[in-house]
């Protein structure tokens, strides 16, 4: 009884690591490592500047919907070395305690970044905790088109005294992968 556990026992296991052979999830048996592929070039990193503009619009909360979190529309002006325009959504909340917050957004950039025409998306996730502020802006994968397209890159916002806003934006620009 006991060997035909064990000889059920060992043909699951062949069986398994079979499947996991076939579907690529174990290592080769052979000591020779495979082939490595081509160097690819890596593009330099490039830094855009310049100020912005942003009105941000509270939006009502539709029937049935709860005012927490709140909701607002972004509207953008990019200039400098970003020529474009962007429009978003933006979702936002305050807590009891002063300076703690959290927002996340979704936008869509149109114009001119150092000449190249297109669009992409960024995504902001920003929270503040007691007043110490933390924020991601990153370009979401493969959104870039036309003369963007590949683009990669994060994005951090300065808001100097009097409420002027900047960016600074670091990116790179590959050619995507072929689809």
């Amino acid at each position: 009884m006991i060997e035909n556990r064990f000889r059920r026992g060992a043909a699951l296991l062949a069986g398994i690591a079979g499947i996991c052979f076939v579907l690529g999830l174990a290592a080769p048996s052979s000591s020779q490592s495979p082939p490595s592929p081509a160097p690819k070039e890596t593009p330099m990193a490039q830094r855009a500047t310049g100020p912005f503009d942003v009105k941000l619009t509270p939006q009502s909360p539709g029937e049935g919907e709860a005012a927490i979190p709140g909701r607002l529309s972004i509207d953008k002006q990019f200039h400098g070395d970003l020529e474009a325009a962007s429009q978003g959504v933006m979702l936002a909340v305050t807590t009891s305690v002063q300076g703690s917050a959290g927002y996340v957004a979704i936008e869509q950039v149109t114009g001119t970044l150092h000449g190249r025409k297109g669009t992409f998306i960024l995504q902001h996730s920003g929270t503040m905790n007691r007043g110490e502020p933390h924020l991601t802006i990153t370009v979401v994968p493969d959104s870039g088109t036309g003369e963007l397209t590949g683009l990669t890159g994060t994005m951090t916002i300065d808001i100097a005294a009097g409420g002027k806003h900047s960016y600074n934006f670091e990116y790179t620009l590959a050619t995507p992968a072929a689809q």
